[in-house]
This record gives structure tokens, sequence and C-alpha cells, in this order.
């Protein structure tokens, strides 16, 4: 065997270790042993190289079968720390997490202007506002991750972001030449998607679609247990699926958009005329709501249609366990469930909607700033060769 293959090994049995730290805290080397395979030897080995490097720590004894008590193993979450960010057409949601993706700290801007030069500046300074939070660690900040809503190539680059305007925008360069650590850009949708799939509502999930909608509206598929991302990286666009022939002209070219019919802009953009004299936010129309204001409820209930015949669209076409609804929307889950159950009963075949759940995001807004923070700590960890398995 070459020497290599020998190095391969041993960071593969290195990750296991790990793994079962991370999933089993606390555990004895002992327990490792058994639950790996692995011999002792190799076990305590591994332990001692992630105890130095910090990534481990020994908590105490545990409860004795006979002879000498164990000593107990746990994952330091707090080796390191994260930054994850949900960048919206109007604002910057930006949270700091350990390890095990626990938000410790929170912030959100607004975007008033989406020039990149602005938007760029504006994300700099939450970074760093939040970043400075940070407790003392050994290894501090170890990347940062950006949701942003657009089609991102598989180098990170933002090919398009209708929402936004943008057209061929580096903003990972930018980042890179501002601060010391790994960059991850990701679409919105998938990171959303990746963040309930490792900390949400999709745990148990092998076949999921995230479902975004904000101002737009994207999709994040995981088919068996793997993010999708397509041959260029840019899947899940099915905020312009069509589904009116000759609709509304899109920003994108197209005509009849989902999105145009069922996002944050649409319900806006149906309202504005009864309300002319205020600043419309989603936030103020669910209070009008809550208050029993009919318009803003029957609003709400024909854009959850709407909801409902993308959704149809796109089970038909995956057929997945779980579709989760995700961002601004999950604010609206009271008035948008039952319209979208209606839907769904009558467009679907009984052996489709028997068989999918439909569910409302249980981390609410955090989804996309979540999983851009996971996708930062599992590239940390596998740069320093412990990559989770």
């Amino acid at each position: 065997m070459k020497t290599g293959d020998h190095s391969l090994v041993k960071k593969i049995n290195k990750s296991i270790v790990l793994n079962k730290i991370q999933n089993n805290s606390p555990i004895s080397r002992a327990q490792i042993s058994k639950l790996t395979g692995l011999n002792k030897a190799t076990v305590s080995s591994l332990v001692s190289e992630l105890l130095e490097e910090q990534f481990v720590q020994e908590i105490g004894s545990g409860i004795s079968s006979g002879g000498r008590k164990p000593v107990m193993l746990y994952f330091n979450k707090n080796a390191g720390f994260s930054i994850g960010i949900d960048l919206g057409v109007n604002y910057a949601l930006a949270i700091l997490t350990d390890l095990q993706g626990n938000i410790l700290e929170r912030e959100e801007i607004t975007i008033t202007d989406k020039e990149p030069a602005a938007v760029f500046q504006q994300l700099k300074s939450l970074i760093e506002s939040i970043g400075v939070k940070s407790p003392d660690s050994p290894y501090g900040i170890i990347g940062i991750g950006v949701g942003v809503p657009g089609i991102i190539n598989n180098e990170g680059r933002i090919l398009f972001a209708p929402n936004l305007d943008w057209h061929g925008v580096h903003l990972k360069e930018y980042l890179e030449e501002h601060f010391n650590v790994p960059i991850t850009i990701e679409n919105e949708a998938n990171a959303g998607a990746h963040g309930e799939k490792i900390y949400g509502g999709g745990r148990d999930s092998s076949n999921l679609i995230y479902v975004s909608i904000g101002v737009g509206i994207g999709a994040g598929v995981v088919i068996r247990d793997q993010l999708y991302r397509g041959a260029l990286g840019i899947s899940g666009e099915v905020g312009h699926f069509t589904i009116e022939s000759n609709g509304k002209r899109c920003e994108c070219g197209n005509k009849g958009c989902w999105e145009l019919y069922s996002s944050e802009s649409a319900i806006i953009n149906r309202l504005n005329p009864h309300f002319s004299d205020e600043d419309l936010t989603l936030e103020v129309l669910i209070k009008k709501a809550q208050q029993g204001n009919m318009e803003v409820i029957n609003t709400f209930s024909q854009v959850g249609e709407f909801v409902g015949i993308g959704l149809a669209n796109i089970i038909n076409s995956f057929n997945p366990e779980q579709i989760i609804i995700g961002n601004r929307f999950s604010k609206l889950e009271k008035w948008l469930q039952n319209p979208i159950k209606l839907v769904l009963q009558q467009r679907l075949l009984p052996y489709f909607y028997e068989t999918t759940s439909v569910t409302f995001s249980n981390q609410g807004i955090y989804s996309c700033a979540l999983g851009s923070s996971a996708f930062a700590i599992e590239r940390f960890l596998s740069a320093n060769k412990v990559t989770v398995v």
C-alpha cells in the first residue's frame, strides 16, 4: 500500500471518529471503538490528535462497568465560529454560530441601494459588526457563507440576480479582499435547503425541496441526502415556472412567471392601490390581517392558491418526501396553509397528495443564514482534514 493510501485511510478514520463524537457526546474511547469497529489503539491515537487540534475536549469520567472509569469526550463546538448571511432584495440578515449551528448573535439591516458597490459596503460593515461579537476561541472566525437570491455558478460567481438587477457580480472576490477567511457564495434557496436538512425540519427526509418565497421564489433540491445543483450549479429557479402563458412580463424576460403571482412583491403590488397612502411591507400587512382586514386576508388567500399551483408542479416533477416553505412566507402560515392544501387536493393525484408532506419552516427566516453558516463550517472542517461523513 502506498503512503498516500495510508494518509487517506487515516483521514477517513479520523472523520469517522469525530463524527461519532459529534453525534454521540459524551462518549468514551471504548464506545467509539465498539461503534466504529476501529481498534482501541487507533481510536486513542486519533482522539489524541483531535484533542491537540482542540476539536475535542475531555469532560470528566463516566460510569464504570468495572475497573477504571472511562474519560468522556465531547465535541468542542466553540473551537471556532462561523458567520452566515442571508442577502435579500431589501435586507441582509447575519448570524454568528458555533460549530454546531447554534445561533449566538444576529443582526439585520435594510438594503436601500441595490447597486453592487453600495450593497458590498453594507455587507462588509455588517460582517465586521457581528464578527467582533465572537467569543475567544482557538480558531476564531472560520469562514463566511452568503446566500444570494440569484443564479450562482460552481465557482461562486453571481451570474444573474434579477430582483437585484445584478449581472456577473464578484461578491466573493470583494469579501476575500477584506476578510482573511474562506468565503462561500451560494444561491439562497440552496442554502435554505441545506439549513433545513442539517438543522431544521428536513433532517429526517432524504428527498426534500425547500421553497424559498420572499420578494422572489427559488427552490433548493435535496436528492438522496445530497444538495442537487444541476450541471452548472444553477438548478432550482422555480420562480420562473410559467403558470400564465400570456401573463405579466417578468424581469427575467419570460412572461407569466410563478413569482409574479405568489411572492411578497405580488402581495404588495395587489394591495398598493387599496392602501395608497401607506408604505406597505409584509409586516404591515400581517398586522392588518391579524386585525381582521378582509382585503388583506383575501389577498393572502388568493396568493396562497397560486403558491399551491406552483407546489403541485414541483411535486409532480420531483415526487419529494417533503416540501418546506421558508423565507418571508414562513410568517404567513396561518393564512396560506388552507388555500395551499385545497389546491393540492384538487390538482394532485391521490398517491402524490397523500405521500408528500408540505410544511412551513420551523427555522422561520433563518434557514438561509443557517445553511450559509453550515457551508462555511463544513469547508473549515474539511480544510483541517476532518471531513464530516
